[in-house]
């Protein structure tokens, strides 16, 4: 039979035979013994606001970049004031603010532009709307936006550390643990009842996205302004993580944070205490924590710390008009036998 004119000839059965004899005489490609390619731990820090996550993170990253990691410091806080530490008190450009000017000008958004360096560590800060002006968390997601725009997933980093506010039950300022865009997480409490109260909403946090199937976990709890009455190291203990640092309430702390002065220098007076962070933060496994009730939340405090044994008494209609209360009769209509 002829070949039909325009259309190859089908390979004979022999032929075929010859391919797989020759593909199966292959030898396979030699085992890969060269060291693992580096990946990036992504962190997010959460905590209470004012309790101290910048002035942790500001020194955390520097002294890290001192023992030769590269380190992205990402401030996520609408104030965005987690790299003023780091920057000896001045701000940078935020990314959203620089994004709606840059598009207002017809301009493409350059590293240069909202990514700044200072020993070794590489700083930006995502920003977020003015008060009442809009909302912070989906800010926080716009600028992530705006981050992966910028080849976010290409950059080459030992570590990316993300400083969130805590205390905010919006879905942006939960991304990183809603979307496993972290590995890890650690929060940052002191020795008061709102800070552990953060702190034990971030577990929860955790804990819930773990049930539907997040791999996030929690590597462990800085405590600042520590001041040696225990309930931090307390709730630690019940919520199943380990304390990586515990920074003393040191007047000489205090003063030099004031003065937007980096502490975390290598031979420095407090150089062992990040020391032994960065190697905690480094190592520290993303665990499964166990957040407390409310109610064994509080026994980590003395009764007359936290308000116990206070009764609750219900106010009445009359206690709310402030007067007698007429009660009318009920317009309804009943139906008999239905």
């Amino acid at each position: 039979m002829n070949a039909v004119p325009g259309k190859p000839n089908a390979p004979s059965m022999s032929d075929m035979h010859d391919a797989l004899r020759a593909e199966a005489s292959m030898s396979p490609d030699p085992v890969q013994t060269s060291p693992a390619a580096k990946q990036t731990q992504i962190i997010a820090i959460y905590g209470k606001g004012g309790i101290g996550k910048s002035f942790t993170l500001a020194n955390l990253s520097y002294m890290m970049a001192q023992q030769g990691k590269r380190v992205l410091l990402i401030g996520c806080d609408p104030k965005s004031d987690t790299t003023s530490l780091l920057f000896g008190g001045r701000s940078c450009p935020t990314i959203i603010e620089t994004s709606s000017k840059k598009k207002a000008a017809g301009e493409a958004v350059a590293i240069g532009d909202v990514c700044f360096k200072r020993d070794g560590v590489f700083a930006m800060e995502l920003g977020g709307p003015e008060v009442g002006r809009g909302c912070g968390g989906r800010g926080i997601i716009h600028g992530f936006e705006l981050l992966e725009k910028l080849g976010f997933h290409q950059w080459d980093f030992d570590y990316v550390l993300l400083d969130f506010l805590g205390d905010v039950v919006c879905g942006g300022f939960g991304l990183p643990i809603a979307r496993d865009m972290c590995q890890k997480v650690i929060v940052v409490g002191s020795n008061d009842l709102q800070s552990l109260y953060v702190a034990n909403n971030v577990c929860s946090a955790v804990e819930y996205f773990r049930k539907l199937g997040g791999n996030v976990g929690v590597a462990g709890m800085v405590i600042n302004k520590d001041d040696g009455t225990g309930e931090a190291h307390a709730f630690a203990a019940a919520a199943g993580i380990p304390v990586l640092a515990a920074i003393p309430a040191d007047e000489d702390i205090r003063r030099k944070s004031a003065n937007y002065e980096i502490i975390g220098t290598p031979g420095g007076r407090w150089a062992s205490v990040f020391e032994q962070l960065a190697s905690q933060v480094a190592e520290a496994p993303p665990l499964r924590p166990a957040p407390l009730t409310h109610e064994n939340l509080l026994g980590l405090f003395k009764g007359e710390a936290v308000g116990r044994g206070v009764v609750l008494n219900p106010a009445t209609m009359e206690d709310m008009c402030s007067a007698e209360v007429l009660n009318k009769p009920s317009l309804e209509v009943v139906y008999e036998g239905v």
